[in-house]
């Protein structure tokens, strides 16, 4: 049996309020994110989407009509692009990150395992595109 991927699956009742609590948590995430230097916008704004599409179609437009957010969810929406600022810091948060766990002699597993998930995000957001507008 085959799904037609161009049917919309509808959540019941109570997944769609999970989904709606979800994308306000990571909205309000976001929000802090652009102005804490040490929390990331980008990430809470990709699961905040992500969630409202499945949880309230209209929280899905509120969060694409904000003008804080509109140009980056719009670059990764029609060309998976990140912008540069975004990686540079991303990519010095995580190597602080490692550095601190260096630094607290965390587990030898955990900074192991934390590497790998670094260098592995890493991969993946440095091979994505610069937006082109």
């Amino acid at each position: 049996m085959q799904l037609n991927d161009s049917a919309p699956v509808v959540p019941g009742r109570g997944a769609r309020i999970l989904y709606l609590v979800i994308a306000y948590v990571a909205v309000a995430f976001a929000v802090a994110g652009a102005f804490l230097p040490l929390l990331p916008a980008v990430p809470f704004l990709l699961v905040a989407v992500w969630a409202g599409q499945r949880g309230s179609q209209r929280v899905h437009d509120w969060i694409y009509a904000q003008p804080k957010f509109a140009r980056i969810l719009n670059d990764w929406h029609e060309q998976g692009a990140i912008p540069l600022y975004a990686k540079w810091i991303a990519s010095i948060m995580m190597f602080g990150s490692w550095l601190f766990m260096i630094h607290r002699e965390y587990h030898w597993g955990a900074v192991l395992l934390m590497s790998v998930i670094f260098v592995a995000i890493a991969i993946f957001m440095w091979t994505r595109p610069n937006p082109k507008n």
